[in-house]
């Protein structure tokens, strides 16, 4: 009987479950790693296999809210090393190219895929059932495009030993700022939704998506502003602390607290964990934390990523029920603009002497970020499985495409 039964599920259900998540992501995870593909991508592909097979609880079974709460973990410890890894003092240095390439790699493929749900819904691909859900999945679709893979690109040019080059320098550099503004936009639709579901309006307007980014950017400015009279102080005290692992569980409280503190302002908890990164960034203990993060890291984030991928449904994909023929529709448009949008940032870098085509690859994977947007979409009931799946499908495709046409446009 399927673990995913209501009837059955336990405390000894539930450490199997874990342990299956561990052995099959690690297990896909390596595969793709030999064939030169991101870890992160067998760890989807292991939640779409363990979904599709009852392996693990989905939505409604019990036990799923236990491995729902594990995978916010795990996203918030995500958000806090990205958080960790960002110079923000870099980030303001960086040449106007980069800052060029990150504003066309994020307004571009936004505006193609928030008109594309619009279009898709006149020529009644797509049917929603009022105007204000037709205006939140197009959103949440169009922020999903504007998100770039740091780790993914980077690993991909360490390899080719291309790290130093000045193509490397302004994709590394624009995939950051990437990141930071699809964060910004990430609040500003989490806040949009919490909006709706607390019973607010239903329908939006300038003035409304306005006052909200000034609340998501807001509490960015002053969670950093705030927590830079104090943070260094704090954690000085804490590294002095005797007990074992005073530094990695103060780390983690600090993160929490922040994570409760983005919720109380009406955003996702995952921007106070981001905000949290930022802050530790700056204290002599950061590469510590770094390091004693990962073994925690590697343990709650693939639950994340395969929880992620245990949500697609695999039965919209059947080409033969006319249903589907929609969202296969929806799938491979998103991933057409996905690609054609981050390639045409590549243009912004025409000051420069570099391979525009180089830089524009280097932005196509979505990975983290992407993955991040979809899941919320879900979750908050704004994406219906169908949406969500063909989102997925397009984080997905571009990190395959992403890595092969580096090593063969970027090799010597």
């Amino acid at each position: 009987m399927s673990i995913e039964d209501p009837n059955t599920y336990s405390v000894g259900s539930f450490f199997l479950t874990l342990a299956i998540i561990f052995i099959a992501g690690k297990k896909i995870g390596s595969l793709f790693i030999r064939f030169k593909q991101p870890e992160v991508l067998g760890e989807l592909i292991a939640g779409v296999l363990l979904g599709a097979l009852g392996l693990i609880p989905l939505y409604g079974a019990m036990g799923y809210d236990v491995f729902h709460l594990l995978a916010e973990v795990g996203v918030a410890i995500l958000l806090f090393e990205i958080g960790l890894e960002t110079d923000l003092n870099e980030l303001l240095n960086v040449g106007p190219s980069s800052l060029i390439v990150a504003v066309i790699g994020v307004v571009l493929p936004f505006l193609l895929g928030f008109y594309c749900v619009f279009l898709l819904a006149d020529l009644n691909f797509l049917s929603f059932t009022s105007e204000s859900r037709l205006f939140l999945v197009a959103l949440t679709i169009g922020a999903t495009l504007t998100a770039t893979s740091v780790g993914i690109t980077a690993r991909v040019l360490s390899e080719l030993n291309k790290l130093k080059t000045i193509e490397a320098r302004v994709i590394l550099s624009a995939a950051v700022i990437d990141d930071v503004i699809g964060l910004i936009i990430l609040a500003v639709i989490s806040g949009v939704i919490a909006t709706t579901a607390s019973g607010g309006s239903s329908s939006f307007e300038i003035f409304d998506i306005g006052i909200i980014t000034v609340k998501a950017v807001g509490f960015l400015f002053l969670a950093i502003v705030i927590g830079n009279l104090f943070t260094s102080r704090l954690f000085l005290f804490v590294h002095n602390l005797k007990a074992r692992g005073s530094l990695l569980l103060g780390a983690l409280a600090y993160t929490f607290v922040f994570a409760y503190l983005g919720h109380l302002a009406g955003l996702a908890p995952i921007i106070g964990a981001f905000a949290a990164g930022l802050l530790l960034a700056k204290t002599h203990q950061k590469t510590l934390i770094e390091e004693r993060l990962k073994p925690v890291a590697d343990v709650f984030i693939p639950i994340f990523f395969i929880m992620v991928g245990s949500a697609v449904d695999l039965s919209v994909f059947n080409p033969f029920i006319k249903e589907n023929i929609a969202v296969i529709l929806l799938a491979l448009v998103l991933f057409v603009i996905a690609v054609i949008g981050k390639l045409a940032s590549g243009l912004g870098a025409f000051s420069l002497k570099a391979n525009k085509l180089v830089i524009g690859i280097g932005m196509i994977p979505r990975g983290e970020v992407g993955l991040i947007f979809a899941s919320m979409g879900l979750v908050s009931g704004v994406l219906q499985k169908g949406e969500y799946s063909a989102l997925l499908v397009m984080v997905m495709l571009t990190t395959f495409v992403a890595p092969p046409l580096l090593y063969r446009f970027f090799r010597d």
